[in-house]
């Protein structure tokens, strides 16, 4: 955990696509004075755009927030790091996330072995295949699910005068959580995450094993990518509201997050959303959501109000926050001051 919060934002705001928008998009957050900017792996690749944004950019540092591990294996994942990495001057930054069983068994084709136990050896192979390039150790890595021996010199690729890119685990299950502070260099918290479950269940996960390691807290970094409902009239701010309901709703209904629900009392909900999105009726889960949960996920005001309270909520906490990049530049620059002061 650093003492300067970083701030993040989106490659592609509102699922914008095409090499001059990607292009415009990283060289403006750029001059705007964003830390990172990120990809995610929705409806394309994540590490292509980054490819285009490392071309235009010299400063900013670039991350998979995040690639599917499971639909690659190690070795594919190691290779396109690093390939982003040295077009970026050593600039990337790798996450990480498993997805759901039916992704990867259904849409992907690719083997399942247990998202937990599966990500420790995926992340322990490509660390071990980054021995190989950075620090010439023999390539023998032999798991239960991968196995890594053959890397010749014609296909190791250089790493002189790069960092090696920090691997961060997106996590939310006690299970990843242990796994993300046993293995990685830091956790991608979910969106659908409050405050108290951030400081009463992720950091009490984290801290042991991180112990074990011989490491603190300060050692890892902890990126929250909470909920910001803002905008800069009352039309933009109702829709910024009714969007985040609806995520709200929408990952309420996975199983897998309904102990985010029961922190708060709220787990009676899972069921109930989940029944919606089996029925096809996925514009009434806003509906279930009330202004109270609003107001415990996500940060909710005009843009500097808004900021304030994402400073009050994970200052000293975690270490970086998203904010929304489709905000006038002005309102983005309040935020950024806001958020960055002692």
């Amino acid at each position: 955990m650093s003492n300067a919060l970083k701030i993040e934002a989106s490659l592609y705001p509102g699922n914008r696509i095409g090499t001059e928008f990607i292009a415009e998009q990283a060289e403006k957050l750029e001059t705007l004075g964003f830390d990172r900017v990120f990809t995610a792996e929705t409806s394309r690749d994540p590490f292509f755009p980054l490819v285009l944004a490392a071309h235009h950019t010299s400063t900013i540092e670039l991350g998979t927030g995040i690639a599917v591990a499971f639909a690659r294996n190690p070795m594919n994942v190691a290779v396109a790091a690093q390939e982003v990495n040295v077009m970026s001057g050593g600039r990337f930054r790798l996450g990480l996330g498993s997805q759901i069983k039916p992704h990867i068994t259904r849409r992907f084709s690719m083997p399942w072995h247990g998202a937990a136990k599966q990500m420790r050896e995926f992340i322990g192979a490509v660390n071990a295949i980054w021995d190989t390039w950075w620090d010439g150790e023999p390539l023998a890595f032999q798991g239960e699910f991968y196995d890594y021996s053959l890397m010749t010199p014609e296909f190791t690729p250089t790493t002189e005068g790069l960092s090696r890119p920090p691997i961060l685990l997106a996590a939310v299950g006690p299970l990843m959580l242990k796994t993300a502070a046993e293995v990685a260099d830091g956790l991608i918290a979910h969106p659908f995450c409050t405050e108290r479950y951030l400081k009463e269940v992720i950091v009490p996960k984290v801290e042991p094993a991180l112990e074990a390691r011989g490491k603190t807290l300060a050692d890892f970094e902890i990126q929250y990518p909470i909920f910001i409902a803002t905008g800069t009239d009352e039309e933009a701010f109702e829709k910024s509201k009714a969007a985040i309901k609806y995520r709200i709703g929408f990952y309420g209904s996975t199983p897998a997050y309904k102990p985010v629900l029961d922190l708060h009392g709220w787990g009676d909900l899972q069921p109930k959303l989940r029944q919606l999105t089996k029925e096809n009726r996925w514009r009434e889960l806003p509906d279930l959501i009330t202004d109270e949960m609003l107001e415990t996920f996500a940060a909710v005001g005009e843009p500097a109000e808004a900021a304030r309270i994402v400073r009050d909520r994970i200052g000293g906490v975690a270490d970086s926050v998203v904010l929304d990049a489709t905000l006038p530049a002005d309102a983005l620059t309040e935020q950024m001051a806001i958020l960055r002061a002692d």
